[in-house]
């Protein structure tokens, strides 16, 4: 019976953790076809080039604003075929978290909710661009936050061994 009351009393102690998503939204779409219709005239081999960023903005006390921004670039030939840039955003509401753990959940639990929202507006996009779907693999954001935080772990090493030297 006494166990059960000191659980009980360490449970109400600790932060109970929310995590929500509020809203997702559009925020930015762009699509350009820089060569017109001269593009249809070539060869379709195209290269691919993807580039993605999160933005976050903390909008109330417990309230996130996630921004993804997807770029994709499609070449032939060194010129460019398309570009699309989708930018998927979405309110999180999150509480119980501080620190190394907040910065987690916004920079991976975040972004793996609003990729399959960019990947759909840019299959969409594209193919009502008359170019074939592109079909853009998963992206493992937990490796993408690993290696951001052991370059600046790495970098902050390299500071602090030049100010010794």
């Amino acid at each position: 019976m006494a166990e059960e009351q000191n659980g009980a009393a360490a449970n109400a102690e600790a932060p109970k953790v929310q995590f929500a998503m509020q809203r997702i939204y559009l925020k930015d779409l762009s699509f350009e076809t820089p060569m017109g219709a001269e593009i249809f005239k070539k060869q379709w081999k195209p290269q691919v080039n993807q580039e993605l960023n999160t933005k976050t903005d903390k909008i109330d006390e417990d309230l996130y604003e996630v921004a993804l921004t997807l770029t994709i670039t499609v070449s032939l030939e060194d010129e460019t075929a398309f570009l699309v840039e989708v930018k998927q955003a979405g309110l999180f509401a999150i509480k119980g978290l501080e620190g190394q753990q907040l910065a987690q959940a916004l920079n991976t639990a975040c972004p793996q909710i609003l990729f399959p929202y960019a990947r759909e507006v840019v299959d969409n996009v594209v193919t009502k661009g008359s170019f074939p779907a592109l079909m853009l693999p998963p992206i493992n954001f937990d490796a993408l936050f690993a290696a951001a935080l052991n370059q600046a772990q790495q970098q902050a090493e390299g500071k602090t061994e030049g100010a010794e030297a």
